[in-house]
């Protein structure tokens, strides 16, 4: 009888103690998980605890190789590696995926959540669950939701007090239809580019502002060639975590499961991670010389007033079905 290693006895242990069924049910494996943000960013801490937790459940048989900073290339590149193999998994904007499925258009509305608590109950129900499903025939599995946070604007011009300071603006927007559109009810004009573009485009002032969550400016450095920062939260953005739908058939069902439960469990402690940062970014914006300032709340209503004819317009390719069931799960966590 062949006589086990040390190191098979203590990976046969660890994956034991974690339920995996047997030795046998996991291979040694390696797989890259890219994602735009910067070594430093909750989303980043998140994939360094996801690849924490999928050493230890496998016995240090499955590996994680994390690509951060855009290093792979932008969004859509990397959306198109995964879809053929190339690449295992991904970290982006759940918005950005309406490029594969126009119902993910929806987590791109202005004003759609009021707060964390509201997002979660949405992505981690049936309805996000739901979403990520519909991937399935465009070659991309998804795993969970994770939190990039609400998005606020910068700009190198000029403070805005009033919904009438971003005429003229030029603004970069993610490379989504929606985001277009409602830069262009503001009287702004929207350039689309890819985020690792973005530092270069506003320290040569190509363009004059860009939206981002608190901890992205920050961790980004845009602080650097940015000067005013205004506190809107006009948009939420979940992250979807997704992996390769051509990878994902190759594993057996233990390592599904593993992969699953750990990007939910290492999503628990990314979206802690990512509200905690969120007021320590903002002072650390302040404190790097960015003049900040929130919009009255005359102005934000106008602001919201100023969105809904873009809203209308994209409930109706969304489609009033997808929408009906997002406001029914926001009745529902509202109500609690």
């Amino acid at each position: 009888m062949k006589r086990l290693t040390i190191k098979t006895l203590v990976a046969v242990a660890a994956m034991a103690a974690f339920g995996v069924a047997s030795a046998q049910d996991i291979k040694e494996r390696t797989l890259k998980f890219a994602t735009q943000n910067p070594k430093g960013h909750p989303i980043v801490m998140g994939m360094e605890k996801f690849a924490e937790i999928v050493t230890a459940k496998s016995g240090g048989k499955i590996k994680v190789n994390m690509f951060p900073g855009g290093v792979l290339g932008g969004d859509a590149p990397n959306v198109s590696a995964l879809q053929g193999g190339t690449l295992e998994m991904v970290s982006m904007n759940s918005g950005i995926l309406a490029s594969q499925v126009k119902e993910f258009a929806i987590f791109d509305f202005p004003f759609l959540f009021a707060n964390g608590r509201e997002a979660d109950a949405v992505v981690d129900g049936p309805f996000g669950k739901k979403m990520h499903d519909r991937l399935q025939e465009k070659g991309i599995v998804g795993l969970t939701y994770w939190e990039l946070g609400f998005r606020n604007m910068t700009n190198s011009k000029r403070p805005l007090n009033t919904v009438a300071d971003f005429a003229g603006l030029k603004i970069r927007v993610i490379p989504n239809p929606i985001n277009l559109d409602w830069v262009r009810v503001l009287d702004a004009n929207p350039t689309p580019m890819a985020f690792p573009e973005v530092y270069g485009a506003l320290e040569s002032k190509a363009i004059d502002g860009h939206e981002n969550p608190f901890s992205v400016i920050l961790s980004n450095k845009i602080n650097e060639v940015q000067r005013y920062l205004t506190i809107t939260n006009h948009v939420y953005n979940p992250q979807s975590v997704i992996i390769s739908k051509k990878f994902w058939d190759t594993l057996t069902g233990d390592e599904k499961k593993l992969l699953g439960d750990a990007a939910v469990e290492a999503g628990k402690y990314q979206r802690q991670v990512a509200r905690d940062a969120a007021g320590t970014a903002l002072d650390g914006l302040k404190k790097a010389g960015m003049q900040v300032n929130e919009l009255p709340a005359a102005e934000m209503d106008k602001l919201r007033d100023k969105m809904r004819p873009v809203i209308a317009k994209y409930a109706v390719s969304v489609g009033q079905e997808v929408v009906q069931e997002i406001q029914s799960e926001l009745a529902k966590a509202r109500s609690k």
